[in-house]
């Protein structure tokens, strides 16, 4: 499958500047997982900036 990552990049909300997978969905939505972490598209923006990507701070968030 050929990867979009310039497409891809245009919405990408993860802020964090060191990301190497940053673009690369396939590669972010593996890393998180591997550590049961949802990536920043999951969260708001506010949220997205903590960079606390764990489930329950996804729950958390969706009660507001």
């Amino acid at each position: 499958m050929e990867c979009r990552k310039e497409k891809n990049l245009k919405n990408c909300p993860c802020t964090y500047e060191g990301c190497e997978r940053k673009g690369l969905c396939c590669e972010c939505i593996r890393y998180h997982r591997e550590r049961n972490e949802l990536p920043a598209c999951y969260f708001s923006e506010e949220a997205e900036r903590t960079y606390d990507r764990s489930v329950d701070n996804f729950i958390k968030e969706q009660k507001y």
